[in-house]
Parts: C-alpha cells; sequence; structure tokens
C-alpha cells in the first residue's frame, strides 16, 4: 500500500530540501526523495553544492590557506614554526567530515519540520487520483503517492566529447576534491568558481596548476573592476590562466 502526501519532492539539493522544508512549514504533508550516499552508503542530502561543490571546496580552501599562511606569513608576525608539512589525507578528512555535519544538519532539518525522508531513487509510475505515483528504488522499496511533484534532481558534470572521466587523470569535480597527494602539474578546463577554487587549493598546496578558458575574458559574467582584481589577486597566486582557448 502507498503512503500518501500533499508534496513529493525528488531530490535533495538546495533547490530540493528548502522546497520541501517551506511546502511542511505551510502545512502540507512533505516526502524528499534523495538517492546520494555517503562513503558508508548511507544518505547524504545537500546535492552537488554539499557533496561534490561549494562545500567541500570551501573546506580544502580553507586548509589550503592555513598551509600558506604558516609556510609564507607567520614569520612577519614573528612567528617560528620551523619547516611546515602537510597531511593531504588529514586535510581530505576534514574535508570529508565538514560535509557530513552539512548531510546531517539537513536530516535534522527533515525531522525537525516532520518531513519523510526516503534514501533512494524516485521515478514516476502512474498517474493517480489526484496526483501521482511514485517509486522508491534503494535499500528499501517504497511507493509513494503525490498530490504535488517536485522535480529538483540538478545536474551531473560534463565530460569532454571523447574524453570521459576516469577519476584517475581526467577528473570530475568530485574526483578533484578526492586527490589524496599533491599533483606535479595539473590542468583545470575552466575558471569558473569550482575550477578557480580548485586550483587555488592545489597551487598553494605545492602544484603547478593552468587554467584553460575558452571565453576570452577572465569572468565575463562578472563586473569588469572586480574580475581585474581578482585575475590580479590569482596571479599573484601563481595560477596560470590562459583565456580564449578551445579544448577538444
Amino acid at each position: 500500500m502507498s503512503q500518501a502526501f500533499d508534496v513529493v519532492v525528488i531530490g535533495a539539493g538546495p533547490g530540493g530540501y528548502i522546497a520541501a522544508i517551506r511546502a511542511a512549514q505551510l502545512g502540507f504533508k512533505v516526502a524528499c526523495i534523495d538517492e546520494w550516499k555517503n562513503a558508508a552508503g548511507g544518505p547524504a542530502p545537500g546535492g552537488t553544492c554539499t557533496n561534490v561543490g561549494c562545500i567541500p571546496s570551501k573546506a580544502l580552501l580553507q586548509s589550503s590557506e592555513h598551509f600558506e599562511h604558516a609556510n609564507h606569513h607567520f614569520a612577519d608576525h614573528g612567528i617560528s614554526t620551523g619547516k611546515v608539512t602537510m597531511d593531504v589525507a588529514k586535510m581530505v578528512g576534514r574535508k570529508d567530515t565538514v560535509v557530513k555535519q552539512n548531510n546531517d544538519g539537513i536530516l535534522y532539518l527533515f525531522k525537525k519540520n516532520k518531513i519523510t525522508f526516503f534514501h533512494g531513487r524516485g521515478s514516476f509510475v502512474k498517474a493517480a487520483e489526484g496526483g501521482y505515483e511514485v517509486q522508491v528504488t534503494g535499500a528499501k522499496e517504497e511507493v509513494l503517492t503525490g498530490k504535488q511533484i517536485v522535480i529538483a534532481t540538478g545536474s551531473n558534470a560534463r565530460a569532454l566529447p571523447g574524453t570521459p572521466f576516469d577519476e584517475v587523470n581526467v577528473l570530475s569535480n568530485d574526483g578533484a576534491l578526492k586527490i589524496g597527494a599533491v599533483p606535479k602539474k595539473l590542468v583545470l578546463i575552466g575558471s569558473g568558481v569550482i575550477g578557480l577554487e580548485m586550483g587555488s587549493v592545489w597551487r598553494r598546496l605545492g602544484a603547478d596548476v593552468t587554467i584553460l578558458e575558452g571565453l576570452p575574458t577572465f569572468l565575463g559574467a562578472v563586473d569588469e573592476q572586480i574580475a581585474k582584481e581578482a585575475k590580479k589577486a590569482f596571479d599573484k597566486q601563481g595560477l596560470k590562466i590562459e583565456l580564449g582557448v578551445t579544448v577538444g
């Protein structure tokens, strides 16, 4: 027998979990379905931003910033540290802890707002009386009916034609966040937020980093003066940025 809800949200990324919480606050009976898994196989709501985007990249940025300050700036303040070493595995481990804290925070918000969470993949079965029937495929099979369905399934990284991600030599954002040692050289295709953040992380930790951007201008979507100052900052950091490059 299916469980009935006013609203069923498929996807628990920034769009999905916020929609679910708001619907619950407005008095609807809400379910949210998400299939993302953590390393242990447990639920990891939060979508790309929380799991392989903004949150983990910021965690690594902070760790690399501490390393850079200890290596290059502490002495300016009269602080002597001797030879500074790094443990990339611990940095990645801390990043994973930060991500899990965010996952757990979303699950807590679901519980607080009386949202029923289903860990699995949601798919439409058929139209039902007054709504739609949705099947959840996961560790446990479930069938739900929802009067209203919110589809917030997010996006995937796009590979270049003929160059699939192997997560060894050709990395997606997911693979870039799991690098276990500082690479000697790293090339990033695209100077978007994640590309610049990952470039900054590994440059600070000692890699030779080149960023290839197809557009003729740097950060073309932002104010020209801001882009100019940002370019100066990245140049000073040692990032090599090549504009107007065609890859493929």
